[in-house]
């Protein structure tokens, strides 16, 4: 009886063409973060349940997968990588420097409804600057969010954010602070199900009409960045270390050029329990539909569920399938390159050990390229060559071997060089290539 080769929902295969798109992604994105002294890491797949569980908050909960493993232990998939960073850097804090400037790219889970750009198994891409609350790194997460959506030649983006500072003030003046939590995944939710939706839900929270208009105030901005502040700063109870923070912020962008991106919104309030300060999310005008690809924050005490040492942090996280999501729907994603540039035909099996010596050589010489693995008809090999993108191939039959050369050939422009060595042919390369 066969097995049927069946998905579970919500799970894909990636064919080469979109493995090698994400992996270009990737790549660019690893760049850009290295340019700024981000480091990589990794943690596991498996953690412990009560070290994922202990801080996600409400709804990501419900979402992890979780189970009890051979050892009767009760463990969990990481649903971010946010809070395994955390847990990290209490294991490691001794062998680390700080700041601690970090990136992570990897798998991670969540048991949620699946919907465009969103799945069960999806791509996280972090990067945080542990050890230090000062607004210099802040503004760097937010120069790496800029710089790295450059590089990605997205286009037309903005960058939502807001300090969670200002809001708890806010909230504690309403005597709602004991709400907060309910309150900010009621707020987080604010584009997606409409105003007149949380209207209603923050009526049901706070029990009164008149503390939800208040909310529904607060979090609608005015027409710039310093009316907006001012509003904010006003009706959380005057000016503190929070608003100041983000007059500072505002300033340095402006020195560098890019505040044109950064729009302070006060309904950007993430629904997750531990950010403490700056929050910001990311949306690309061309496709508001998408919701946000890349968001963050500080979060000056997530680590101290694990460690006593203080450890502020700041960060932000790219998704990157959905990312890919839009970038393929507005028509953006990157063409894939072809993994061999040159595709050594097989003429003859008893020259097998000749072809593989001549990829050799060309290796060395910083050529991709691989060896058909047997003798079939040419139309055969040559079709091999179109369906993966191989712009040249090289022949060498019995007479070639002989004469100690081989001929180039251009799959692209039909055209052959021939009585060439391999240094010859190497050269040539440079060229069409």
């Amino acid at each position: 009886m066969k097995i049927e080769p069946r998905v579970l929902k919500g799970f894909r295969d990636f064919l080469p063409e979109k493995e090698i798109q994400r992996s270009q992604i990737i790549h660019l994105l690893e760049v850009v973060f290295q340019s700024f002294g981000l480091v990589p890491i990794d943690t596991p797949v498996l953690e412990y349940a009560d070290v994922l569980l202990g801080k996600g908050g409400g709804e990501t909960d419900k979402q992890i997968f979780a189970f009890k493993d051979l050892g009767k232990r009760d463990v969990a998939m990481r649903f971010d990588l946010t809070v395994p960073f955390a847990r990290f850097m209490a294991a490691h804090e001794r062998d680390l420097y700080l700041p601690f400037k970090r990136y992570h790219i990897s798998k991670v889970w969540r048991g949620e409804n699946t919907q465009r750009g969103r799945y069960r198994e999806f791509i996280q891409c972090d990067f945080d600057i542990v050890g230090t609350d000062s607004p210099s790194s802040d503004l760097e997460i937010l120069q790496l969010m800029n710089d790295s959506f450059e590089a990605l030649g997205i286009g037309d983006f903005t960058f939502r954010i807001s300090h969670r500072g200002i809001f708890n003030r806010f909230l504690k003046k309403l005597d709602l602070d004991e709400f907060s939590a309910e309150i900010l995944r009621i707020v987080d939710k604010f584009a997606k199900i409409g105003q007149e939706k949380v209207f209603s839900m923050l009526t049901d929270i706070t029990g009164e009409q008149k503390k939800a208009e208040s909310i529904l105030d607060f979090i609608t901005a005015e027409k710039d960045f310093n009316s907006t502040l001012e509003k904010m700063a006003a009706l959380a109870g005057g000016e503190g270390e929070d608003t100041e923070r983000l007059k500072i912020l505002h300033g340095y962008l402006k020195d560098l050029g890019i505040s044109h991106r950064y729009i302070l919104d006060p309904s950007i309030t993430r629904g997750l329990d531990y950010y403490t300060g700056l929050v910001y999310e990311t949306f690309l005008n061309d496709l508001p539909g998408i919701g946000s690809v890349c968001s963050g924050g500080r979060y000056n005490d997530l680590a101290s569920l694990y460690t006593k040492t203080h450890l502020p942090g700041v960060g932000s996280s790219i998704g990157i399938d959905r990312l890919i999501a839009a970038l393929e729907e507005l028509g953006k994603t990157p063409v894939p390159t072809a993994q061999a540039e040159v595709l050594i035909l097989c003429f003859d099996t008893n020259l097998i050990s000749h072809y593989h010596l001549i990829a050799r050589t060309l290796r060395k010489g910083g050529i991709r390229c691989e060896v058909y693995p047997e003798k079939k008809k040419l139309g055969n090999q040559f079709n091999y060559a179109e369906k993966k993108g191989i712009p040249l191939a090289v022949i060498c039959g019995e007479d070639e071997y002989a004469a100690g050369k081989i001929t180039l050939k251009d799959l692209r422009r039909r055209e052959s060089y021939e009585n060439l060595t391999v240094e010859e042919a190497l050269a040539k390369m440079g060229t069409l290539l």
